[in-house]
């Protein structure tokens, strides 16, 4: 199984979304709320320049955006191979 980590915020739509796709896959995950965390929020935009958005998403290391994009994934059956599902 993947080490999955996700940069969230509180009351973020699509950060509840992304989280309710890796539940649905059975993943276990990593959840970083930046909310009021400067240094967290800061340690992922230097994961993924440019970020500055949530969610993150980030698998073995590897950034893989935000909702949209894992979204995207499941649909193209990508994802399940990022996870190791």
């Amino acid at each position: 199984m993947a080490k999955v980590e996700i940069y969230t915020q509180w009351g973020c739509p699509y950060c509840t979304r992304a989280k309710a796709l890796l539940d649905a896959k059975g993943v276990a995950y990593t959840e970083y709320d930046v909310t009021m965390d400067t240094a967290k929020r800061t340690e992922m935009a230097a994961r993924n320049p440019g970020a500055r958005t949530v969610p993150q998403v980030f698998i073995d290391d590897v950034a893989y955006g935000g909702c949209d994009d894992i979204h995207a994934l499941d649909r193209a059956g990508s994802l399940d191979a990022a996870l190791g599902v």
